[in-house]
């Protein structure tokens, strides 16, 4: 069996709060618990709604921010505790596509030394080697040599992104996570984009963690699927497994808010907002929004669904 390339055990994140006049000190907990684990080669979409903990799971994988409990084991080693001189050459292999490419681009720098920006600090190449790579990469996420000159500000939307993903292919790497790569652009420019991912994995191996509440783009893009809900994995699985045959309430719930032209006899979405990460319900976080809620779950949270086992937990 191949080892994973990415194993996280136990990952959690807890901010502290300030005291109020109305408040005292709170914890707020933004992950909880998470074990998530990529194999070489993986495209792994991660769901749910808004403010559940996606990207702070995210930062944390990518040791862009410190970890309170658990371990990341990256191709081997562990990563959890390393200190910043220690992740600098790592870093070349773990790399980030935001959400929004207007923000991720500085506004002073051409395209080509942004994308160039992560050779040179890596000292990967100079001189008409750099140059080269850079024209390479422009290339391989298609855009022209016309691209090279021109600044943020004369770049559309997708032309922006296709500069990010040049930006973090520059140095090599062996996994990318995709922080919702294509809800910023318009649903052509999101096919082609898609389509050019899923050709730039099969041509480099690469690995993805690709992020989204889309969940359309998720099953076309995605082998396996993971579904957040205020920082826990809820449910974990297959594609056509979590999106075809969904088991856990929430999974549910989510593919039920997905619009469509004619009503089907699917669950009922949840009709309440999340209760507030600082202050939640005791037992299974979900339970006060499910429709199948029993008793044991005002009491006992049920482990992650993997591959469709039983919820609600046993009292």
């Amino acid at each position: 069996m191949t080892a994973p390339l990415l194993d996280a055990t136990g990952l959690s994140k807890t901010f502290a709060l300030p005291r109020t006049a109305f408040q005292p000190a709170r914890k707020l907990t933004a992950v909880a618990h998470v074990d998530l684990s990529l194999a070489p080669g993986a495209t792994l979409g991660l769901v749910g709604e808004s403010g559940c903990g996606k990207s702070t799971l995210a930062r944390l994988l990518l040791r862009l921010a410190p970890v309170s409990a658990g371990r990341i084991v990256f191709n081997g080693q562990d990563i959890t505790s390393l200190p910043e001189s220690a992740l600098r050459p790592l870093r070349q292999r773990l790399q980030l596509v935001h959400q929004n490419p207007s923000a991720a681009l500085d506004p002073r720098l051409t395209a080509a030394a942004s994308v160039a920006e992560p050779l040179v600090i890596q000292r990967l190449a100079s001189g008409s080697a750099l140059d080269d790579r850079v024209r390479q990469l422009f290339a391989e996420v298609g855009l022209g040599p016309e691209f090279l000159r021109r600044y943020p500000h004369e770049l559309s939307g997708g032309q922006k992104q296709r500069v990010c993903i040049a930006r973090a292919l520059a140095p090599e790497p062996q996994l990318l996570v995709l922080d919702e790569p294509t809800s910023a652009l318009d649903v052509s420019v999101q096919a082609q984009m898609l389509d050019m991912l899923a050709e730039l994995r099969a041509r480099r191996g690469l690995t993805y963690l690709f992020i989204s509440h889309n969940l359309a783009v998720v099953r076309q893009v995605c082998a396996e699927v993971a579904v957040m809900y205020l920082g826990r994995i809820v449910e974990q699985g297959s594609a056509e497994q979590v999106l075809g045959a969904p088991r856990h309430p929430y999974t549910q719930a989510l593919l039920a808010s997905v619009p469509r032209l004619h009503a089907g006899t699917v669950p009922t979405a949840t009709p309440s907002e999340p209760p507030n990460p600082a202050n939640l319900p005791q037992g299974c976080p979900f339970h006060p929004r499910c429709r199948l809620a029993e008793p044991a779950c005002r009491t006992g949270s049920p482990p992650p669904l993997v591959n469709g086992l039983a919820c609600p937990p046993s009292s």
